[in-house]
């Protein structure tokens, strides 16, 4: 027999709605994959050996966060599971009883979501899809709904965090809007990582402050609808408040983080002051990498009159891009010609998601509890300011401008903020009431 599950307020409202298609949007920590996993639980009390659907962005995903959770929430609604990793299935059980199936699968190739039937569909966090796969995953989904039993929808839940005005946006909220009579097929349920509170960590919300810049803290907790991708791209710098009179001493390391484009190299140069980043120099328009090597020699080492003397430790945050790039010695890497010079290197396999490095940015320049952690020496970086401050979303694509040339100085900083002042999410390891 089914026992009350655990659930807070918007949880609740959620699993009560009676829309075929329903939107769970809520920030990090909101016990979204719990309330979508309660969800399918619900429809194996209610429809026992019909199918049911679980889709993620990856099947990483699928591993890491539904496995895991669809477990502790099974438990929860006086259930078992049965988890086959190789077919992809999760089986439910009360008692000895066969409860249904839940079929699972990656949307990262839309097309290959055919040759199965089922009643109800789970789709977790469908927002950090671009729109178009989105919109493919989803007609697919619908696609798989034939089973004709009285009382089954045919639903599909959704639960996401808001990535912008995406394709939840555009199907709950903007669809609805434009055709009122479509209220009755779609539901929405906006919620807040506050609403999940008493079952996080005490320093999990406080540390979402300190980490994201003001505008993601709207999205990320406080589950709203916000443009990410609009106006300039680096608008919490702010060129008075950001402002610094830093400049590098005598001996001390330097971090700069490198761009590379032959004609139009770029290196933001970077101190650090009681272990935070200052902008103190900028390197603009090197020609390639060996002309680079020679400007920060030049300015940073010591000549003797026959060579560069290492007077100090110079650290490069580079492309990642420039390990298997030639941009002048056709046997030697970007990436390889820095080493050689007697650099210390630090670069990833490959260069992290744009919209990962931009926000961390911008969660330095002013996180949301106000907090400048970034400066820049805006008399010294000119151009790096200037670049700043222009560089905007491309309207069509969303993706940062790169036809006005002021993004290489910009993408050079980045690298650096980005390895080493990272937008780390918190890790939570918690007690019924929560999942990731």
């Amino acid at each position: 027999m089914m026992i009350a599950p655990t659930l807070n307020i918007p949880q609740a409202r959620f699993l009560a709605m009676p829309h075929k298609f329903k939107a769970y949007v809520a920030g990090f920590g909101s016990g979204k994959t719990w309330v979508g996993c309660g969800g399918i639980c619900k429809g194996m009390w209610e429809f026992p050996r019909i199918n049911q659907g679980y889709f993620a962005p990856t099947y990483p995903q699928i591993r890491d966060i539904f496995y895991p959770t669809v477990e502790e929430v099974a438990h929860d609604w006086g259930m078992r599971v049965q988890i086959n990793e190789s077919n992809k299935e999760v089986h439910f059980y009360a008692g000895r009883q066969y409860r249904g199936t839940t079929i699972c699968r990656s949307m990262e190739k839309p097309e290959t979501i055919v040759g199965f039937k089922i009643g109800n569909a789970l789709i977790d966090e469908l927002d950090v899809m671009k729109k178009e796969k989105a919109q493919k995953a989803w007609r697919k989904i619908i696609a798989r709904m034939r089973y004709k039993v009285d009382g089954l929808r045919n639903g599909i839940d959704v639960t996401t965090t808001p990535e912008g005005f995406k394709f939840v946006w555009l199907q709950f909220v903007k669809e609805v809007r434009d055709k009122p009579e479509l209220a009755t097929l779609y539901g929405l349920v906006q919620a807040s990582t506050f609403d999940n509170e008493k079952n996080l960590p005490p320093d999990y919300i406080p540390s979402l402050m300190g980490s994201y810049p003001p505008e993601l803290i709207k999205a990320y907790l406080r589950g709203q609808f916000t443009n990410l991708t609009s106006g300039t791209i680096y608008h919490q710098f702010d060129r008075r408040l950001n402002n610094c009179d830093e400049v590098e001493q005598p001996g001390e390391p330097l971090y700069i983080g490198m761009d590379f484009n032959v004609g139009k190299m770029a290196g933001i140069v970077h101190v650090l002051r009681l272990g935070l980043p200052c902008a103190v120099n900028e390197i603009i328009n090197a020609y390639d990498t060996p002309d680079m090597i020679r400007i920060i020699k030049e300015r940073f080492w010591l000549y003797d009159g026959a060579d560069y003397c290492k007077v100090r430790e110079i650290y490069i945050y580079p492309d990642a891009s420039g390990d298997s790039r030639k941009s002048n010695n056709a046997s030697k890497t970007d990436i390889a010609q820095l080493q050689d010079a007697g650099f210390n290197v630090i670069v990833d396999n490959a260069n992290p998601p744009v919209k990962d490095r931009i926000n961390a940015m911008n969660a330095m320049f002013c996180n949301a509890n106000g907090e400048r952690r970034y400066k820049v020496n805006v008399a010294r970086c000119p151009v790096y300011t200037e670049c700043l401050e222009q560089q905007v979303w491309d309207e069509k694509t969303g993706e940062p401008d790169k036809k006005s040339d002021n993004d290489h100085p910009n993408d050079g900083a980045g690298y650096y903020i980005h390895k080493t002042f990272p937008i780390i999410k918190p890790v939570t390891n918690l007690n019924i009431g929560f999942a990731y």
